[in-house]
């Protein structure tokens, strides 16, 4: 592991912006106007990538939006997550390709083997799908001839002009469940996880590591985390509380609810979480799962004075982790606060 870590922030195009979570404001809203802001105010404050998640409801494409807003980055990457089978695999290679093209190469991909919208497809079904999705996306996107008779892609062609010659962008991918650890192994390259305990962050950890030795690969790994930072140690958990003050028990369990993949594996282990926690939501120093009644998915907060959340941080880089997803509520806000407060004492860049 090198001594950097990439530091990202959260492009919130799945509406998931608020100043206290469950109360909608309409400025804060998935929108061009909004996530474009969003993003080029990331990219000036010196976070190292950006990622742009995937959600139906809200109507925004990830792609498209990715492709307006390209232009306008000018130092970070841009991490684009695409649903496996939701795009005709050779359409989707030449749509990453001309997006990496237009940011000079810094394009990265974050993988999604969640349920399409108005599908139902068992887990190993979607994860086998995944693996053809990464291993065709990979082939075409190094220039390289694609033949492959699959159960999901069935493509026997050459690449697009533009990718050939071309270099695949890293396949960032997520998911606690057998089989998505093994989707991991096969063909990712920097595997997210969500809040954990430190114990059960470095079990996973060891076990995705065999899984990919035995199948002659190396995965590294990142962490996906909201971030609370104020100045003091009360100052930053006040903060958290009133974050979730707004929300009742009804209304969190609707919010879950939207997700499709609110049945994950990794959902119900964020539920276990909260559990586990004391009764002020930590359950481990600086690390708060209260934020996870209010939200689906990353359930976990990392909590504290500018002191507090970079120990933390840099704990888990101790760990193995060299890439953080981070957030915070409001988006630009939180950001703000971090690369002031946070940033500037972390080795990071992108990974090589």
């Amino acid at each position: 592991m090198s001594g950097t870590v990439e530091v990202s922030w959260f492009g919130a195009l799945c509406d998931d912006d608020y100043e206290q979570l469950g109360v909608v404001r309409d400025d804060l809203l998935s929108s061009w106007d909004h996530c474009g802001r969003l993003v080029r105010r990331v990219d000036e404050l010196g976070f190292d990538n950006i990622l742009l998640p995937s959600g139906y409801a809200l109507g925004i494409d990830t792609v498209a939006f990715a492709a307006a807003v390209a232009p306008q980055v000018r130092n970070c990457r841009l991490l684009v997550a695409v649903r496996a089978g939701e795009t005709w695999v050779p359409q989707l290679a030449r749509q990453l390709a001309t997006l990496d093209s237009i940011l000079g190469g810094r394009l990265t991909v974050n993988i999604i083997s969640s349920e399409m919208p108005g599908e139902t497809l068992e887990a190993p079904a979607r994860y086998r799908r995944t693996k053809e999705t990464m291993d065709a996306l990979r082939t075409l996107l190094d220039g390289r001839r694609l033949d492959v008779s699959g159960e999901f892609v069935d493509v026997h062609l050459d690449p697009p002009r533009i990718t050939r010659g071309g270099t695949c962008p890293p396949f960032y991918f997520g998911g606690l469940s057998d089989e998505a650890r093994d989707a991991a192994a096969h063909g990712a390259d920097v595997y997210l996880m969500w809040p954990d305990t430190t114990d059960e962050l470095g079990r996973t950890m060891d076990d995705v590591s065999a899984r990919a030795s035995a199948l002659g690969r190396t995965v590294r790994f990142g962490y996906r985390v909201h971030v609370v930072v104020r100045d003091t140690t009360q100052e930053a958990r006040e903060a958290a509380g009133r974050l979730i003050s707004a929300v009742d028990e009804e209304t969190g369990n609707a919010i879950r609810a939207r997700s499709l993949d609110s049945q994950s594996t990794g959902v119900r282990r964020q539920a276990e979480l909260r559990g586990a926690a004391a009764g002020d939501g930590f359950v481990e120093p600086a690390l708060w799962t209260g934020i996870g009644r209010a939200r689906s998915g990353c359930g976990a907060a990392v909590v504290g004075s500018p002191a507090e959340v970079l120990d933390k941080l840099m704990s888990y880089r101790e760990l193995g982790m060299e890439a953080f997803i981070l957030s915070g509520y409001p988006h630009i806000d939180e950001a703000e606060r971090f690369a002031r407060l946070v940033l500037p004492h972390i080795p990071h860049g992108p990974l090589a």
